[in-house]
């Protein structure tokens, strides 16, 4: 198996580590971890073409489940670039992948998953993979 680079991902962000990201430990908190990613994935769904106002869709992404596995301490200062990937479709829902990177170690410093799952806001359920969704994970992972 090989080792995750950040051209391994299909659409990236970039974000200063603040010092205000840092925790008791000396290194940036956990929960901050999961905020980059989810900026990083909300890149991901506007590059879909997604509709991200939550308003007047049909359907809306809702994150039914994520995970983050820490590998390397982040501390100020620093910049990080998040990677973000689709890597299973499903009737119902996709898989995501976020790797961040940090500048300063030149490494892979997390890697977090994430289930996304079309979710209807005015009826209260979730509903199949809009085809809009499908083609523009399609048009960004093979683009």
């Amino acid at each position: 198996m090989s080792r995750l680079t950040v051209s391994d991902f299909t659409v990236k962000i970039t974000l200063p580590v603040q010092w205000g990201d840092m925790d008791a430990a000396n290194h940036v908190n956990n929960a901050v971890y999961i905020r980059w990613v989810e900026s990083a994935r909300l890149a991901y769904f506007v590059e879909m073409g997604m509709d991200t106002t939550f308003r007047g869709a049909d359907a809306g992404p809702i994150l039914a489940w994520q995970d983050c596995k820490y590998i390397f301490p982040v501390t100020f200062p620093d910049t990080v670039t998040i990677g973000v990937r689709t890597l299973q479709v499903e009737l119902d829902r996709f898989r995501m992948e976020c790797g961040i990177f940090s500048e300063q170690h030149d490494r892979l410093v997390a890697i977090a998953k994430q289930v996304i799952v079309p979710y209807s806001f005015n009826k209260l359920h979730k509903v199949a993979m809009p085809e809009a969704w499908l083609a523009g994970i399609d048009r960004i992972e093979e683009g």
